[in-house]
């Protein structure tokens, strides 16, 4: 979008630092595997911001149950996010065609990822925030690069699959661009918004369920 933004959150604490450092080690091994194929690296990076909604979510939910106080709409957000990540991913699986084997490796990434980053947020919520925070940062900067690769001719900006013109309720006639502008745009509210729930954590501003 015109008003769009590459932002990145300094790092000052150790906590940040440990978040940026498991955020580059992600975005390491995504590049081993893809390099420059933007729409096949997005799906694993998809697959993989996908899973912190759910998980924080859940986690969140069973804390308001176990505490029997309100969410003060934490939850709902969470869950909205994950559901958000998985649209995405349905849209570029359209997108890349994967083969069998590189479907094979997301759903193993997912699988690890999911239990790394339960136990992340079980050992500190905000770290684990911190992380797709950090996370969304660098799927910016991998939609930006998509989109100047769109721009210059070297990926062509083929018709937007009906599923995302149905998801974003696009024009018929859309094309990728529109749909991965669309798409960074989402995950530029994620950053900002998983940087806040970490900042929300660290100030103690915190909800009534995750209060001490």
């Amino acid at each position: 979008m015109s008003d769009f933004a590459l932002t990145h959150r300094e790092i000052n604490k150790i906590s940040e630092r440990l978040a940026y450092k498991i955020t580059q080690l992600l975005k390491f091994s995504l590049n081993i595997f893809y390099g420059k194929k933007y729409a096949k690296r997005a799906v694993i990076l998809e697959t993989i911001a996908a899973v912190p909604g759910m998980v924080a979510g859940m986690f969140n939910h069973l804390k308001a149950l176990r505490r029997m106080r309100d969410d003060e709409g934490w939850i709902k957000e969470l869950l909205s996010e994950a559901d958000n990540e998985r649209m995405h991913l349905m849209i570029l699986l359209d997108i890349a065609k994967p083969s069998w084997i590189e479907r094979g490796l997301v759903l193993l990434g997912q699988a690890v990822f999911i239990c790394v980053y339960s136990i992340i947020y079980l050992c500190s919520s905000k770290i684990a925030h911190r992380v797709v925070g950090y996370f969304e940062e660098e799927a910016c900067k991998s939609y930006t690069e998509f989109l100047e690769k769109i721009d210059s001719g070297e990926l062509e900006n083929v018709a937007a699959p009906d599923i995302a013109i149905k998801y974003y309720q696009l024009q018929d006639n859309a094309r990728l661009r529109d749909v991965v502008l669309r798409i960074r745009e989402d995950e530029a509210k994620h950053r900002d918004r998983n940087h806040n729930f970490a900042d929300c954590y660290q100030n103690k501003d915190l909800p009534a369920h995750q209060a001490k």
